[in-house]
């Protein structure tokens, strides 16, 4: 009579390494770093463009407002209009915490020490919580966008919106995937 597989883990099977499949963190590597050649044209490509224009009577159409911008400029502008926390705040979730995650996750990947390796994934497994600050980052952009719902505002998307975009799931998912074993 053959005994039945017990839903515990056994502890010769806790002895076993993390990484079962070294391909899966050669798609994390690449995704990792297809997201960091997403994310330079994410920041300094246009994200949007927002105008705002009304029909006068007697003198026709008149554009009140039109602007393309960036992140980056966008970063630049509230600088200068003297919003300095949201300037801040923009350049920290869009830009410090990005670069950060992504050193963290290549020397995750690179060292050969692998208590660091380890520690140094599970700080990005942390940071990228904060990264979803991404997230909210081209949130605030498309809630922008809603004010196309008027009809004096017409707003459309351009290429650096789709490759922030793109920056941000390539990265989540770069990081869900990597696997890391600590040292036994």
């Amino acid at each position: 009579m053959s005994e039945l597989p017990t839903p515990l883990a056994q502890p010769s099977e806790l002895k076993r390494p993390l990484l079962q499949n070294p391909q899966r963190n050669i798609i994390a590597l690449a995704l990792m770093i297809l997201s960091l050649v997403m994310l330079y044209p994410g920041l300094t490509q246009p994200m949007m463009n927002l105008t705002i224009e009304a029909s006068l009577p007697l003198i026709g159409r008149m554009e009140f407002y039109n602007q393309t911008q960036s992140i980056m400029q966008s970063i630049q502008s509230l600088f200068d209009s003297g919003n300095q926390t949201v300037a801040v705040l923009i350049l920290l979730f869009s830009v410090i915490v990005p670069l950060l995650k992504a050193i963290f996750l290549l020397l995750a990947f690179t060292l050969p020490m692998p208590d660091v390796r380890y520690y140094l994934h599970k700080v990005v497994l942390v940071i990228s919580k904060w990264s979803m600050a991404d997230v909210f980052v081209v949130g605030i952009f498309m809630a922008y966008m809603a004010g196309q719902a008027h009809p004096s505002a017409t707003a459309s998307l351009h290429n650096g919106f789709y490759y922030f975009t793109a920056y941000c799931v390539l990265s989540i998912l770069g990081a869900q995937l990597m696997q890391v074993e600590r040292k036994a």
